[in-house]
């Protein structure tokens, strides 16, 4: 099983999910990571942990049609058998879907269907929710509508500002997205 992790920015998550693959608590082999900024920080987490890492934009590719078709020609070069979203800014579309039917999960901090998109951490501060959450999920053609495979809540306290919220959103990213993970590859090797 060959994962692939599509992320856009700093890249914690993506750290985490390969902290799990050297220390070989996860099923399959980290093959990937694409990241459509090529500056972003996560790319150096890659290269830290000698994962291959690869970047373009839409920009560079002239069309949201031709920057899916390029990152599916680069999926299928790398033998890619399943996606796990770490912050990857971009609706997937259409050409990926149907690539990877349920084969492609996100980590999502807020409790959907609450706060699909993005902010969604700091929308539910504003709105003096009293706990937002973490869910994993797999995806499909919807903003972060597919079927939730795990959700944890996370309290929202009278002493929270959106900065301690969010660090405490991530510590709970980082505990729940490794688990789940773990689980699904192992089914999903367990039918191959």
């Amino acid at each position: 099983m060959r994962v692939a992790v599509l992320a856009s920015g700093n890249g914690t998550n993506f750290q985490v999910i390969a902290e799990h693959y050297q220390n070989h608590d996860l099923p399959g082999e980290l093959a990937l990571l694409f990241c459509n900024h090529p500056t972003a920080p996560v790319m150096q987490r890659a290269e830290k942990f000698n994962v291959p890492a690869e970047a373009f934009t839409v920009k560079d590719c002239g069309s949201k049609e031709a920057y899916e078709a390029r990152l599916l020609k680069l999926l299928q070069a790398y033998q890619i058998d399943f996606i796990a979203l770490a912050g990857y800014l971009r609706v997937v579309g259409s050409t990926i879907l149907a690539a990877f039917p349920n084969r492609i999960v996100n980590l999502h901090p807020a409790l959907l269907p609450k706060y699909p998109g993005l902010h969604s951490i700091e929308r539910a501060f504003d709105a003096g929710e009293k706990e937002t959450g973490v869910t994993v999920h797999y995806i499909d053609a919807g903003l972060d509508s597919g079927p939730i495979i795990a959700q944890r809540a996370v309290p929202i306290l009278p002493t929270d500002t959106v900065e301690s919220l969010e660090t405490r959103v991530h510590e709970v990213e980082h505990q729940l997205y490794p688990t789940v993970l773990k689980q699904v590859l192992t089914s999903l090797e367990e039918e191959n």
